[in-house]
């Protein structure tokens, strides 16, 4: 199976206080050989990315209402007047808010939407032809 990946470079912005905040280069990546989750790179004040993980499912609930626990948590809100994702990432390291910008996040789950519609992401990973190998044996 062809693997396909889906990728959108936008600024996010890192929340330092309710009026301060950076502006942070970041690229969205999916992956059909990874379907069901969606991978985050950002730079901050370091030589390399900062790279997370996460459950696409979670990315597209918090686009709508507010969703996660632990590590990772998504919600809608607004920022001046246009519509942000705020994401909260927590890690041994440290701790981030950022904020993006929920028009391109959107199209950007739209367009994962496409290629691997949500339910069928087993099928992504050949796990039905898995299973039922090993239950013909």
């Amino acid at each position: 199976m062809k693997r396909t990946v889906v990728e959108r470079e936008l600024e996010l912005r890192l929340v330092l206080s309710p009026e301060r905040g950076i502006p942070v280069p970041a690229r969205l990546g999916y992956r059909t050989d990874d379907p069901y989750a969606v991978h985050l790179d950002f730079h901050v004040d370091s030589a390399h990315p900062v790279h997370w993980t996460f459950a696409r499912e979670l990315l597209v609930e918090g686009v709508f209402r507010p969703c996660g626990h632990g590590d990772v948590r998504v919600w809608p809100s607004k920022s001046d007047v246009r519509a942000v994702v705020l994401m909260a990432l927590k890690s041994p390291g440290g701790e981030a808010l950022l904020e993006a910008p929920a028009a391109p996040v959107s199209a950007w789950l739209e367009r994962t939407l496409r290629v691997v519609p949500p339910g069928s992401e087993g099928e992504q990973l050949g796990m039905d032809d898995g299973l039922a190998e090993l239950l013909a044996r």
